[in-house]
């Protein structure tokens, strides 16, 4: 009774998994273009996915009107715009530069010069440091120890 309960649980969820878009194009073109559009294109549920990744309803429907506009004759760009009026510059994987995005393009080049600065101004600071010159001591110490060190080898 067990396994015949675990069988038909799988065959369930198999079943459940089994929801797969199926898209007839009348030309390879129109084919690779939609493939191109659902991977530039971002999922607005999902982390970090493109719609041709990601599961959700609206990513769905996003395929299905990128689809629906493959077929209908319009250009990657109205396709692109169309997303974007809609949903706005989060919908695109390489948002364009502008002020709103401004951040977001130089934000890396900031940090690094930043770093950068840091680490130059610690080593010019390091090297400014004033080394004490050694007593008449110290320099007969390390002469010992040289000339020590010399035998050994």
């Amino acid at each position: 009774m067990r396994r015949i309960l675990t069988t038909a649980l799988l065959f369930v969820s198999l079943l459940l998994q089994a929801g797969v878009e199926v898209q007839h194009f009348d030309t390879p073109e129109q084919e690779a273009r939609y493939k191109t559009l659902i991977n530039e294109l971002r999922c607005l549920v999902c982390q970090n996915q493109n719609l041709a990744d990601s599961n959700a309803e609206l990513a769905q429907d996003l395929r299905r009107q990128t689809y629906e506009m493959i077929i209908k004759g319009d250009a990657d760009e109205e396709i692109v715009g169309y997303m974007v009026a809609r949903y706005g510059d989060f919908v695109l994987y390489r948002p364009p530069f502008k002020r709103s995005t401004a951040l977001l393009w130089a934000g890396p080049f900031i940090l690094l010069f930043i770093g950068l600065t840091i680490v130059f101004l610690f080593i010019r600071r390091r090297n400014r440091e004033d080394v004490p010159p050694l007593s008449e001591a110290q320099r007969q110490r390390t002469r010992r120890l040289l000339e020590a060190g010399d035998k050994d080898q």
